[in-house]
């Protein structure tokens, strides 16, 4: 529903933006630009490899995380009107649950927070109305307060930790000018490619160990103002 609401405003903007006066265009636009966005981050969660299990999880044990709506700020500095480096201001959270193996719906990771710091290069494309752009970069996730699911505290868990990695992120989209003072609707698509291991600790046991993949779809929508 929330993704739902999030496309359907897309949508509604862009409907404005190309019907709006054509060909609009600033004659000096400045360098920075800045982003204020509603971001969808629909994650995987899935998992690659076991490598500790002294619990005894079942063999088809799979995980999914759940989506999440938040609000992002982009900030964007142009080097030309073709070439800009861009990076985005968020924090989103999550749950991981069980989806095959043990009993569907249950908690394994509750509210693990997660800042992505992503650079990105883009390239932008000239259309008149349009600006469509891509772009790719590293992006580095860093995860914290995150805490161990309601259904593996029975288990005896009592400590659990998800290690920060190093990824890369592609990226496209398209800035649509609505007035000739730089103001613009933007739209949005990045995908992450990033894993993470999960770590469950009862004491001072390591008592499981997984890699998961992460590899979000963030999906924005919103205004930018170039200065």
């Amino acid at each position: 529903m929330k993704f739902a609401l999030l496309a359907g405003s897309a949508a509604l903007a862009a409907a404005f933006a190309l019907g709006s006066t054509p060909a609009l265009a600033q004659d000096e636009e400045g360098p920075l630009q800045v982003k204020v966005l509603a971001t969808a981050v629909l994650p995987d969660g899935k998992i690659k490899r076991v490598n500790t299990d002294i619990v005894g999880l079942p063999a088809a044990t799979q995980t999914e995380a759940n989506d999440n709506v938040v609000p992002t700020v982009a900030i964007e500095y142009f080097f030309s009107d073709n070439f800009s480096v861009e990076t985005i201001c968020c924090m989103t959270q999550h749950d991981v649950d069980a989806v095959a193996g043990l009993p569907a719906g249950a908690e394994l990771v509750s509210d693990a927070k997660v800042i992505p710091a992503t650079f990105t290069a883009k390239f932008h494309f000239d259309l008149g109305g349009i600006k469509p752009y891509v772009g790719a970069g590293p992006t580095y996730f860093i995860w914290i307060n995150e805490n161990p699911g309601a259904a593996t505290i029975p288990l005896g868990v009592t400590r659990f930790k998800m290690s920060n990695e190093l990824g890369i992120a592609l990226q496209a989209g398209a800035d649509i000018p609505i007035n000739d003072q730089g103001m613009s609707v933007s739209l949005d698509a990045k995908k992450y490619f990033v894993d993470t291991t999960a770590q469950w600790f009862a004491g001072n046991t390591l008592a499981i160990e997984t890699v998961h993949k992460v590899d979000p779809w963030v999906l924005s929508a919103g205004l930018a103002m170039r200065f």
